[in-house]
Protein backbone atom coordinates (compact mmCIF):
# COMPACT_ATOMS: atom_id res chain seq x y z
CA UNK A 1 0.00 0.00 0.00
CA UNK A 2 1.25 3.87 -1.12
CA UNK A 3 -0.50 6.01 1.92
CA UNK A 4 -0.24 9.96 0.87
CA UNK A 5 -1.81 12.61 2.40
CA UNK A 6 -5.26 13.70 1.14
CA UNK A 7 -4.98 16.71 2.07
CA UNK A 8 -2.62 19.86 2.66
CA UNK A 9 -0.48 17.58 4.99
CA UNK A 10 3.42 17.29 5.01
CA UNK A 11 4.24 13.96 6.38
CA UNK A 12 7.80 13.83 7.64
CA UNK A 13 7.59 10.09 8.43
CA UNK A 14 5.77 7.93 5.93
CA UNK A 15 2.80 6.14 7.00
CA UNK A 16 4.48 2.77 6.68
CA UNK A 17 7.49 3.62 8.25
CA UNK A 18 8.53 3.71 12.20
CA UNK A 19 11.03 6.20 13.73
CA UNK A 20 13.05 6.38 16.95
CA UNK A 21 12.73 10.19 16.33
CA UNK A 22 9.53 12.07 17.10
CA UNK A 23 8.68 13.68 14.02
CA UNK A 24 4.46 14.42 14.58
CA UNK A 25 3.02 15.81 17.61
CA UNK A 26 1.71 12.58 19.77
CA UNK A 27 -2.27 12.02 18.20
CA UNK A 28 -1.81 13.40 14.78
CA UNK A 29 -4.23 12.80 12.55
CA UNK A 30 -4.00 12.62 8.82
CA UNK A 31 -6.26 11.35 6.29
CA UNK A 32 -4.30 9.59 3.12
CA UNK A 33 -5.67 7.59 0.16
CA UNK A 34 -4.00 4.53 -1.33
CA UNK A 35 -4.66 3.52 -5.26
CA UNK A 36 -5.87 0.16 -4.02
CA UNK A 37 -7.26 0.96 -0.67
CA UNK A 38 -9.20 4.66 -1.06
CA UNK A 39 -9.42 6.51 1.69
CA UNK A 40 -8.29 6.01 5.66
CA UNK A 41 -7.13 7.83 8.54
CA UNK A 42 -4.06 7.82 10.69
CA UNK A 43 -3.15 8.87 14.32
CA UNK A 44 0.50 9.17 15.22
CA UNK A 45 1.66 7.35 18.30
CA UNK A 46 4.46 5.99 20.29
CA UNK A 47 4.44 2.01 20.07
CA UNK A 48 5.10 -0.91 22.63
CA UNK A 49 6.94 -3.88 22.89
CA UNK A 50 6.53 -6.89 20.59
CA UNK A 51 3.96 -4.52 18.53
CA UNK A 52 4.40 -6.25 14.66
CA UNK A 53 2.82 -4.86 11.48
CA UNK A 54 -0.27 -5.38 11.20
CA UNK A 55 -1.28 -5.67 14.72
CA UNK A 56 -4.49 -4.37 16.86
CA UNK A 57 -4.15 -2.18 19.72
CA UNK A 58 -5.82 0.06 22.48
CA UNK A 59 -4.64 3.57 21.60
CA UNK A 60 -3.61 5.40 25.23
CA UNK A 61 -4.62 9.10 24.24
CA UNK A 62 -3.53 10.08 27.60
CA UNK A 63 0.45 9.21 27.96
CA UNK A 64 0.20 9.17 23.60
CA UNK A 65 1.30 4.96 23.23
CA UNK A 66 -0.63 1.93 22.51
CA UNK A 67 -1.24 -1.66 23.99
CA UNK A 68 -1.42 -4.58 21.86
CA UNK A 69 -4.94 -5.35 21.92
CA UNK A 70 -5.94 -8.05 24.72
CA UNK A 71 -9.02 -9.85 25.87
CA UNK A 72 -10.84 -6.90 28.38
CA UNK A 73 -9.70 -4.37 26.77
CA UNK A 74 -10.98 -0.63 26.78
CA UNK A 75 -11.19 2.48 24.12
CA UNK A 76 -9.78 3.49 20.88
CA UNK A 77 -8.43 0.70 18.67
CA UNK A 78 -6.24 0.71 15.63
CA UNK A 79 -3.92 -1.33 13.20
CA UNK A 80 0.03 -0.55 13.29
CA UNK A 81 1.43 0.08 9.88
CA UNK A 82 4.85 -0.73 10.66
CA UNK A 83 6.32 -2.83 13.47
CA UNK A 84 6.52 -0.03 16.01
CA UNK A 85 8.10 -1.31 19.47
CA UNK A 86 8.59 0.59 22.44
CA UNK A 87 11.65 3.04 21.25
CA UNK A 88 9.68 3.82 17.89
CA UNK A 89 6.59 6.41 16.64
CA UNK A 90 4.93 4.85 14.04
CA UNK A 91 1.31 5.79 12.45
CA UNK A 92 -1.51 3.60 13.08
CA UNK A 93 -5.02 3.11 10.99
CA UNK A 94 -8.15 3.79 12.53
CA UNK A 95 -10.09 4.33 9.67
CA UNK A 96 -10.73 2.52 6.16
CA UNK A 97 -9.74 -0.77 4.46
CA UNK A 98 -7.09 -2.09 6.41
CA UNK A 99 -5.07 -5.23 6.79
CA UNK A 100 -5.20 -6.61 10.34
CA UNK A 101 -4.30 -9.54 12.05
CA UNK A 102 -6.19 -12.51 12.95
CA UNK A 103 -5.96 -15.68 13.81
CA UNK A 104 -8.04 -18.09 11.35
CA UNK A 105 -10.15 -17.93 7.92
CA UNK A 106 -12.03 -14.57 8.53
CA UNK A 107 -15.75 -14.31 7.09
CA UNK A 108 -16.25 -11.19 4.89
CA UNK A 109 -18.41 -8.95 6.55
CA UNK A 110 -18.22 -10.66 10.13
CA UNK A 111 -18.32 -9.01 13.25
CA UNK A 112 -14.78 -8.35 15.09
CA UNK A 113 -13.70 -9.75 17.95
CA UNK A 114 -10.61 -9.73 20.59
CA UNK A 115 -9.07 -12.96 21.13
CA UNK A 116 -6.54 -14.52 23.63
CA UNK A 117 -3.58 -13.55 20.94
CA UNK A 118 -2.33 -10.21 22.20
CA UNK A 119 -2.50 -8.02 18.66
CA UNK A 120 -4.87 -10.27 16.76
CA UNK A 121 -8.98 -10.96 16.11
CA UNK A 122 -11.19 -13.47 14.85
CA UNK A 123 -14.68 -13.60 13.87
CA UNK A 124 -15.46 -15.59 16.65
CA UNK A 125 -17.77 -14.04 19.05
CA UNK A 126 -16.51 -13.45 22.58
CA UNK A 127 -18.67 -11.95 25.16
CA UNK A 128 -17.38 -8.31 25.94
CA UNK A 129 -14.81 -8.74 23.81
CA UNK A 130 -16.29 -7.15 20.09
CA UNK A 131 -14.47 -4.32 18.64
CA UNK A 132 -17.37 -2.02 17.48
CA UNK A 133 -16.69 0.32 14.65
CA UNK A 134 -14.64 -2.66 12.68
CA UNK A 135 -15.68 -5.20 10.23
CA UNK A 136 -13.99 -7.81 7.77
CA UNK A 137 -13.56 -7.15 4.33
CA UNK A 138 -11.99 -10.58 2.46
CA UNK A 139 -10.70 -13.85 3.65
CA UNK A 140 -7.51 -14.48 4.86
CA UNK A 141 -5.38 -17.45 4.10
CA UNK A 142 -4.38 -18.81 7.16
CA UNK A 143 -0.68 -19.57 6.85
CA UNK A 144 -0.25 -15.26 6.23
CA UNK A 145 -2.88 -14.72 9.33
CA UNK A 146 -3.75 -10.99 7.88
CA UNK A 147 -7.05 -9.87 6.60
CA UNK A 148 -8.75 -6.96 5.37
CA UNK A 149 -10.63 -5.01 7.65
CA UNK A 150 -12.91 -2.13 7.04
CA UNK A 151 -12.54 0.59 9.99
CA UNK A 152 -14.72 3.62 11.42
CA UNK A 153 -12.82 4.53 14.31
CA UNK A 154 -12.68 1.25 15.66
CA UNK A 155 -13.14 0.45 19.96
CA UNK A 156 -13.56 -1.87 22.38
CA UNK A 157 -15.89 -1.09 25.53
CA UNK A 158 -15.58 -4.69 27.86
CA UNK A 159 -18.87 -5.08 28.05
CA UNK A 160 -21.94 -7.93 27.23
CA UNK A 161 -23.43 -6.40 24.43
CA UNK A 162 -27.19 -7.64 22.65
CA UNK A 163 -25.58 -8.65 19.42
CA UNK A 164 -25.47 -12.44 19.36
Amino acid sequence: MTWTPAGNFLLGQPIAERSAIKRHDTGTIVPCKDPDYGAGEFVYMKGVASCAIRNWVTLNYDDGTVTRLAANAIGSCAVAMSTTTASYWGWFQIAGKAIGSCLTLFADNARVYITGTAGSVDDTSVAGDYVWGALGASLTVVSSGVADFELNRPYVADRVSIIS
